[in-house]
This record gives C-alpha cells, structure tokens and sequence, in this order.
C-alpha cells in the first residue's frame, strides 16, 4: 500500500517559532524584558518634577512650621493679659500747693464804721489742680471779717491773688490786745481733698494786728 507521509523539512524550510509562555518572575521594565521601551523626554520630564516636588516639599513644609509657629506665638502674646499701665500720681492736697502771705495793712473807705481796720495777703497756687479758696476766718472771739473777693473763689496753677481781709472790733473785752502768733484759717479744695488749714502770716502781721485792735479799743472795754 502506497500512501504520502508527512513531509520532512528539507533546505530551504524551518520550523514555525512556539510562543513560549511569559515568566512571571521577569521585570516587564527590565532593560531585556521584550515589553520594556527606552523613556521619553516627557517621562524624564516628568521623574525630574517628581523629584524637584519631592526635594522642595520638605521645605515647604518646614517654612509653613515656621510660619504657623510665629503665628501663634503673636497671637498668644496679643491675648495674654498684660500688666495694667501705671496709675498717674494722684495730686497733691491743696494745702501742699498754696501760700498766703502777708502785704501789709491798708487804709479802710471812708464812712466805714469804727474800729474797723483792713490787711492785704496773697493767694498763690504753685503746682498742681485748680484750688478753690471756701472759707476764710480768724479764730478771736470779738471780732468778725470779711474778704475781697469773698468765698469761694479760685485760683489756678501758676497764679496768684490778693485778698484784701477787714476785721472789724464787735466786743474789745473778747479781743486780743497782744497777738503772738496770729493766724487765719482757710478751707481749701482741689481735685484730691478738701482741707482746713491755719496759716501764719508773721511778725509783721502781728504788730500790725496788735497796733490796729489797741487804736480801736484803746483802754476801754466794749
């Protein structure tokens, strides 16, 4: 029996290639993987702005830190409770920043009513508020006063005034005939206290104190 066999491959002919299975363990980006491809210039673009964000996020990060840390730390110092300013000094009392002294003895309108006698002193206020003058008196019985300009007035920082004092003879037995030390008593208010105070206004207005209640009572008693 005749028959035709397989054809054996002669010159000239191969065989067909078998595909051989892929091997799982290969790096498919491996420079001898079939699968791998040269890179690009946008891959390489893109790997060069990978690794500038990568290097400079760092950065960034730290001076955010920074930036936040010093944000807080103003904030802390604007809310803390800071130490109250210093209270302004309180003013001196008014009997630290005024003088009365004496100016001598003035002669009395005509008309004026017996054993009637007059003095003239000056006011000055040296520092500090404004002080108002309320009251001015003397402390002997037998006699009153009064005063031009009369309580109360003021009188401000730096200036001065005059006060022309009449005192008049009610009772020569209550009126002192030899005045050592006499004195007038004043009622001062500024803006830190009200004060009553004495002030002794000298030799000089002793004798002419004297000189005047021994002209108007002379050796009688009234």
């Amino acid at each position: 029996m005749s028959g035709v066999g397989p054809v054996e491959p002669g010159e000239g002919t191969r065989a067909w290639d078998t595909p051989q299975p892929p091997d799982p363990h290969r790096d498919p980006d491996s420079l001898d993987s079939p699968d791998a491809q040269s890179p690009t210039p946008f891959s390489r673009a893109l790997a060069r702005l990978t690794r500038f964000h990568s290097a400079h996020r760092r950065a960034v990060l730290a001076a955010l830190a920074a930036a936040l840390l010093l944000a807080g730390g103003g904030y802390l110092y604007a809310t803390r409770p800071h130490d109250a300013e210093p209270a302004a000094p309180a003013p001196p009392f008014p009997s630290q920043t005024v003088d009365v002294s004496y100016l001598g003895e003035i002669a009395v309108p005509p008309g004026t009513r017996p054993r009637t006698f007059a003095f003239e002193v000056l006011l000055s206020v040296d520092s500090g508020p404004p002080v108002t003058l309320t009251r001015l008196a003397q402390p002997y019985a037998g006699l009153t006063l009064t005063s031009a300009p009369s309580a109360p007035f003021r009188t401000e920082e730096g200036a001065a005034r005059k006060i022309v004092v009449t005192m008049h003879v009610t009772e020569c037995g209550k009126a002192p005939r030899n005045v050592g030390l006499p004195f007038l008593d004043v009622t001062l208010r500024n803006a830190r206290a009200i004060q009553d105070h004495s002030f002794i206004l000298g030799p000089r207005y002793a004798h002419d104190l004297s000189e005047a209640l021994q002209v108007a009572c002379g050796n009688e008693s009234a």
